[in-house]
């Protein structure tokens, strides 16, 4: 419940320098002095806001001292949450914050659930959806271009552009409105046409926005892609490369890789989540037949293949095996033609590059020509017109699915128009399509899909 209030630790577990532990609710200040006193003795039941106090946190109703530390009150409506807010720091040891935590939970607080702080923010209207949601991106940043990402979110520029296409849908239905209830006043003499035509500029500003989600979601979830190919033609090899250490084991032996290792990693600017697969060829051994399969499978659903090939020796059965497999998938396939270190078989090279459109020589062994493959990855999956600092972009799947709806809704609208249907029909569509993009970036959702949210999130956060 909002009305209550929580506490938690904020840092993470462990022993460290220091932990951080929050306070936030309409019964911040009872917590806050029944806990903290200053260096005076006294109980802080009434401190200057945004003041640090130094004193001692006892548990209430006790006499001996928990630990010594720093204590600091935001009262609302200036705080992170919108409520009031109380900050104390104390030493890190693990049995000290534990112990701290307790006297706060002692005083009146109850334990904070993931993500709970922030949800009070989005609630309190300190955070857009869209914002909160970059808040997360921001805390599970492991590349710069995820946190780049995650810091243009927080500055607004989605949600502005968002507010900007609901204000001009908010504009048209009024036309609309006015068409319908006023239909011999001067407020109604819009055309259909016209209307079509504000409802196609909003229509082109929703696409555009739309595009960008291919790019987002290349940095902030990773493209799905399987490293595949024949036994020993070096995929472990290519995987070790990109994850950056020896995950996968390399030796002469075939069927080596039997099962699908995992792994996300970053690519340049990008992420990938990357699948090693086993070689993909009949085998009598139940296991590598079991691993064989699962590559098929992992094939199924990805975005990205990296289909490996020994480019130093002549293509064999189980490299023609590969070429049946990718037949109708090139469009999603890049030909690392490996091992260029041991030189390369001319026609092995002529006729990867006659069947699928891109080809990448590397070694994988030595890393020779991954550059030139981060490059040819990067130019599929990203726009280079795109400043993710300063554009707005679409970073998640749930924002991408509103904006989609939004877009399917102007298009039924503008043919509605187009087909000469009732004015109150494409007004309808125009309604549905204002409904969808309030929900990339406000309350407008279910009470279900704010708790997924937030559920993500480290408790204290």
């Amino acid at each position: 419940m909002i009305g209550d209030t929580i506490a938690a630790v904020s840092t993470p577990p462990g022993k460290g320098g220091v932990a951080l532990l929050r306070v936030s609710g309409p019964g911040t200040l009872q917590v806050l002095g029944a806990v903290f006193r200053t260096g005076a003795g006294k109980a802080l039941s009434d401190p200057e806001p945004r003041r640090a106090y130094y004193g001692t946190i006892r548990t209430p109703g006790e006499e001996e001292m928990i630990d010594d530390g720093i204590a600091v009150f935001y009262p609302a409506p200036h705080s992170f949450t919108g409520e009031d807010v109380a900050e104390i720091t104390c030493h890190g040891g693990v049995l000290v914050t534990r112990t701290v935590l307790c006297a706060l939970l002692c005083a009146g607080a109850r334990q904070a659930e993931a993500g709970e702080f922030t949800r009070r923010a989005f609630l309190n209207g300190k955070l857009r959806l869209s914002e909160a949601e970059a808040l997360g991106t921001l805390l599970d940043a492991a590349t710069e271009q995820q946190r780049r990402l995650a810091r243009s979110g927080l500055n607004g520029n989605l949600s502005r552009a968002v507010q900007a296409l609901y204000d001009r849908l908010c504009t048209v239905l009024a036309s609309i409105y006015a068409k319908i209830d006023y239909p011999d006043e001067d407020l109604a003499d819009l055309s259909g046409a016209q209307i079509r035509t504000m409802l196609s500029e909003v229509l082109c500003d929703v696409q555009r926005l739309g595009a960008t989600w291919q790019t987002g979601r290349a940095i902030a979830e990773g493209i799905p892609t399987v490293i595949c190919g024949a036994a020993n033609a070096g995929k472990s090899s290519l995987y070790n490369r990109l994850v950056g250490y020896d995950a996968a084991i390399v030796t002469d032996i075939a069927g080596t890789t039997r099962d699908v290792l995992t792994q996300t990693v970053p690519l340049g600017q990008m992420t990938l989540r990357l699948y090693d697969t086993a070689g993909l060829r009949e085998s009598d051994d139940p296991v590598e037949k079991i691993g064989v399969a699962r590559a098929r499978e992992a094939l199924e659903q990805a975005e990205l293949i990296l289909a490996v090939f020994d480019a130093s020796r002549p293509l064999g059965q189980e490299d023609q095996g590969v070429f049946s497999l990718l037949a109708d998938r090139t469009e999603r396939v890049i030909a690392v033609l490996n091992k260029t270190d041991c030189g390369q078989d001319a026609d092995t090279v002529r006729a990867l590059r006659a069947h699928f459109p891109v080809c990448i020589p590397v070694s994988a062994a030595r890393g020779d020509g991954m550059e030139a493959l981060v490059q040819c990855v990067q130019a599929r999956f990203l726009d280079g017109n795109l400043d993710i600092s300063q554009d707005a972009v679409i970073a998640n799947a749930r924002q991408h699915a509103a904006l989609t709806r939004c877009r399917q809704a102007l298009e039924q609208a503008i043919r509605a128009i187009d087909d000469g249907l009732p004015t109150d029909l494409y007004c309808t569509d125009a309604e549905y399509a204002m409904q969808a993009v309030a929900e990339v970036d406000s309350r407008t959702v279910s009470e279900d899909v704010v708790s997924a949210i937030f559920s993500h999130f480290c408790v204290g956060k």
